[in-house]
């Protein structure tokens, strides 16, 4: 009986220990015009301009306006979680003039600057 107890309890340690590795679950990602993009924002230079960041959005020709917002909202969660606040100052952003967009290799890059509050 105690055998088949460590048993269990080994197969139970290990699903845990499986499923923390794991990418998000559909349920905890955000679509935008129906799409996932796999988006991402760091600092340009953390220690110099820690507010200035740039965010790149891939797969840009799945949706172009989904693709843009799933940039505004990486944007966004960036600010909020590095800055406390979602003001940005764009410098190239979501509202920007489709024909001034930097879009490379299916790839949407935007560039701004995290407000404090």
């Amino acid at each position: 009986m105690a055998k088949r107890g460590i048993l269990v309890m080994s197969v139970l340690v290990g699903a845990l220990l499986s499923a923390c590795g794991e990418a998000p679950s559909q349920a905890t990602r955000v679509a935008f015009d129906g799409i996932y993009f796999r988006a991402s924002a760091k600092h340009v230079d953390k220690r110099t301009t820690p507010s200035e960041f740039t965010v790149t959005v891939n797969g840009v020709s799945q949706s172009f306006d989904g693709a843009r917002e799933a940039g505004r909202y990486e944007a966004t969660k960036f600010c909020v979680q590095n800055f406390g606040s979602s003001r940005i100052a764009w410098k190239v952003g979501p509202d920007t003039e489709p024909q001034n967009l930097r879009i490379e290799n299916d790839k949407l890059t935007f560039a701004g600057r995290c407000q404090r509050p």
